[in-house]
C-alpha cells in the first residue's frame, strides 16, 4: 500500500543554549512528515536527529526525504536502512499513528490529539547547569515533579561539586536527583562524583560518566559504588542497546526514543529482555514526544519518572508554532 507524502523542516531556538560536554546548543533543528491514505486520514511524524549521539544527520534526513517524492510504501518505510534511525523512528511511528487512530479512535491523527492517556506519566525536570540550577528547581517542584536532571561535566569538576552540595541542601530530602555527564568525565572524576553520590544518598543514578567507548571501565564503576549507573551515549541506537545488553550490562537504559530506530523492534527488545529503562526525551516537538511518550507507556519495566520535563527551554507556544509551520 502506498501513501502520500510530504515533509517540512523546523527550527526552534532554546531560551538560553543548553550546555553539555558536546558543547553548546542554541537551535533544535528537525523534520515534520505526514503520511496520508486513499480513505483521507493522515498520520503525524517527526525525525528528530541527533548525530553527537550517533543518529543520522539532518542533511542525511533531508536528502532520504527527498529523494522518496511523493509517495511512500509500507514496504519503504519498513525496510529504511539502519543507519537512519530518526527516520525509522518517524516513518514508522507516522504509520502505526495513521492505522492505530483509524482503528480505535475512528478519526485522523492530528497535531495535538491523542488516543491514549498519558496524565498518569510522571516526569523528570532537566535543571540548567552550574549555579542557576538553585534557582530554578522550587517552580519544577511546585509543579509537582519530584525528579531532577543536573547536567554535570560542563565545568571543573571542583565548581561543580560545589554547586551539588548547594543543591543537594536546598532540595526536599523526598527528591531525587539525576546527575548527567554526556560521556564527559574522566575515571578519577567518574569516582569522585560516584564516591559523593553514595554519600549524598538521594542521587538516583550518574548517567554516561565515560565516553561510550569505555564500556569494560563503567562495568567496574558499576560493581564498585553502590548508586547506578546508566548508559545513554553508549545505547543511542537499538543496535547499540542490544549489544550493551549481549554484553552484560544489566543496570539502567536510557531510551531516546526518536533516535534509537525501528519502533517496533524497541518494543519487541524491551519486552523480551524486560530491561530496566528510563524513556528520556531528545528535545523533540509534540509529534516526536507523542510517539515516545505512548512508547514508553507501553513497554517500560520500571516507575522511574520519564525524561521529559524539557518544555520550558523553548521560548514559543509549541501549538502554535506547528501549526504555523505545515500552513
Amino acid at each position: 500500500m502506498s501513501y502520500r507524502f510530504a515533509f517540512r523542516p523546523y527550527q526552534r531556538r532554546f531560551r538560553q543554549p543548553l550546555q553539555t560536554s558536546h558543547g553548546s546548543w542554541e537551535m533544535r533543528e528537525g523534520i515534520i512528515l505526514r503520511l496520508g491514505d486513499q480513505a483521507g486520514r493522515e498520520g503525524w511524524g517527526e525525525i528528530a536527529p541527533l548525530p553527537w549521539f550517533g543518529s543520522e544527520t539532518l542533511e542525511q534526513a533531508r536528502d532520504f526525504c527527498h529523494q522518496l517524492g511523493e509517495e511512500v510504501t509500507e514496504e519503504e518505510i519498513m525496510t529504511i536502512p539502519e543507519a537512519l534511525p530518526a527516520c525509522q523512528f518517524a516513518f514508522e511511528s507516522a504509520l502505526e499513528n495513521l492505522q492505530q487512530f483509524s482503528q480505535k479512535c475512528n478519526t485522523s491523527y492530528s497535531l495535538h490529539s491523542s488516543c491514549w492517556d498519558s496524565k498518569n506519566l510522571s516526569y523528570s525536570c532537566l535543571l540548567p547547569t552550574g549555579e542557576k540550577a538553585l534557582q530554578t528547581w522550587q517552580a519544577a517542584w511546585e509543579n509537582r515533579e519530584r525528579t531532577f536532571k543536573w547536567k554535570i561535566g560542563t565545568r571543573p569538576i571542583q565548581e561543580e561539586l560545589q554547586v551539588f552540595d548547594q543543591l543537594m541542601q536546598r532540595l526536599p530530602t523526598t527528591a531525587k536527583l539525576r546527575l548527567d555527564a554526556n560521556g564527559g568525565l574522566s575515571f578519577e572524576e567518574a569516582q569522585e562524583w560516584l564516591r559523593v553520590a553514595d554519600e549524598a544518598g538521594n542521587v538516583e543514578f550518574i548517567e554516561q560518566p565515560l565516553s561510550s567507548q569505555a564500556f569494560e571501565a563503567m562495568l567496574e564503576l558499576n560493581a564498585k559504588y553502590s548508586t547506578p549507573l546508566a548508559l545513554d551515549e553508549s545505547v543511542a541506537t537499538l543496535n547499540q542497546l542490544e549489544r550493551c545488553y549481549q554484553k552484560g550490562w544489566r543496570r539502567i537504559f536510557v531510551i531516546k526514543a526518536a533516535i534509537a530506530g525501528s519502533p517496533m523492534r524497541l518494543r519487541q527488545f524491551c519486552r523480551e529482555c524486560a530491561i530496566d529503562t528510563v524513556f528520556s526525551s531528545a528535545l523533540e516537538t509534540s509529534i516526536g514526544r507523542q510517539a515516545a511518550l505512548k512508547l514508553a507507556a507501553e513497554i517500560s519495566s520500571s516507575n522511574r519518572a520519564l525524561g521529559f520535563g524539557v518544555n520550558h527551554w523553548f521560548e514559543e507556544n509549541q501549538d502554535n508554532w506547528l501549526e504555523k509551520l505545515w500552513n
